[in-house]
């Protein structure tokens, strides 16, 4: 028996159930869990499988969390909830004895920091306890370090310099939206840049760095320089890394609507007194914009995302570039998602079942980029995100 539990009921965890509900030969027992209990059953209405379960929990909350592993007895936990919410989460799966795996890194509610130390800090429990926990199992992070994993296991014998580059050319037909949780979203696009070079993190300004860069099936896109969680992870892991660098995409409309609710206030994070009431700036403008998981009807265009490498094989210097391009039409007619979601939902499904299979299966806290990238990158072209390969041509970078 292999039981799962999915906690979140966004679009990622949305599109992870619809992948999980089609593979019971690998996950036998399911349950979607929550802070909303309607969301949950949603997903289950939409997916046409009464059998899977569904629960409200607080994941904020060890001891409710306790509770529910208790009950369910998974054998992995899905954690596709807030990043605020992963150490509550990690926590819970070391006091029930449950396998964890995540998409983000956490962050403190507070404050728009990302680093690993704090999940990197429950190594040694972890491994005592005979569990493992994998980190950051989403597209980037996630496919991003599985991609590095696989060129430096079959394409170099040093890897030098890494580039990730995320374009999302899709067209939502809204005057601005977020594609995942506007508050995470928000604050990953307005803090300072931040990239590695030479042994050292360089710190800039907010998209003070830009340039075209060209994506596959798309064309030129202002690409702009940010930090992202896993450039901490790959250098750690390919101490040869001379410099790595985060590249996304933006039109110049989503800029414009970003300085304006920075410069009213409204991407703040320090609580404000309204009418008597505390409330965080930030959190209400999530309210009142359009929810990611509504996007996807009319959502048209694609993503593309992907490892731009240069380094070493066999005493020459070679590049080489990995991407997948996913459709948003195409995501939201399986799942009712789009591409954004899908492209993170995915990838997490497909982690959970390279545990449950014994593939990725170790005690400890791991990064995706310390297993084996094979059965996963075949796992990518079996179930929805297909990867193309392009070697010794330009960069760009």
């Amino acid at each position: 028996m292999s039981k799962v539990l999915i906690i979140g009921a966004g679009g990622v965890g949305t599109v992870v159930a619809h992948k999980v509900a089609q593979h019971p030969e690998v996950f036998t027992e399911v349950m979607i869990a929550s802070r909303t209990q309607s969301k949950c059953d949603a997903i289950v209405k939409a997916i046409g499988r009464p059998d899977i379960k569904t629960a409200k929990v607080d994941a904020d909350n060890v001891d409710e969390l306790v509770a529910l592993f208790n009950s369910f007895k998974p054998e992995i936990v899905i954690n596709v909830a807030l990043p605020y919410q992963d150490l509550t989460i990690m926590e819970a799966c070391l006091q029930a004895g449950v396998n964890y795996l995540d998409t983000a890194n956490y962050e403190p509610k507070d404050e728009a920091h990302f680093e690993y130390s704090w999940q990197w800090a429950y190594k040694q429990r972890f491994e005592e306890a005979g569990l493992t926990a994998i980190l950051g199992c989403g597209f980037d992070p996630g496919v991003s370090g599985v991609y590095t994993a696989y060129a430096a296991k079959h394409h170099f014998d040093e890897i030098q310099y890494l580039d990730i580059v995320d374009c999302n050319a899709g067209n939502h037909h809204k005057a601005f939206a977020t594609n995942f949780n506007p508050e995470i979203n928000i604050r990953e696009i307005t803090q300072n840049g931040r990239y590695y070079e030479n042994g050292q993190w360089v710190t800039t300004k907010p998209l003070e760095f830009h340039k075209d860069l060209t994506y596959p099936n798309i064309g030129p896109r202002d690409s702009y320089l940010l930090y992202h969680e896993e450039l901490e992870s790959l250098v750690k892991n390919f101490p040869t890394i001379k410099r790595a660098r985060f590249w996304m995409t933006f039109g110049q409309e989503y800029l414009t609507h970003l300085r304006v609710i920075q410069n009213i206030g409204m991407a703040s994070i320090e609580p404000i007194n309204y009418n008597g009431m505390e409330i965080v700036p930030l959190q209400f403008l999530k309210a009142v914009l359009p929810n990611p998981q509504d996007l996807g009807e009319n959502y048209e265009g694609e993503t593309s995302i992907g490892c731009r490498i240069r380094g070493i094989k066999d005493g020459k210097e070679r590049t080489y570039y990995v991407y997948n391009n996913c459709s948003h039409q195409a995501a939201y007619q399986e799942t009712g998602m789009q591409g954004v979601s899908y492209t993170t939902g995915v990838p997490a499904m497909i982690g959970a079942m390279m545990f449950l299979k014994g593939l990725w299966k170790r005690p400890g806290v791991w990064n995706v980029e310390e297993f084996d990238p094979d059965p996963f990158m075949e796992a990518l072209n079996q179930y929805g995100l297909p990867w193309h390969e392009v070697f010794d041509g330009d960069l760009e970078l």
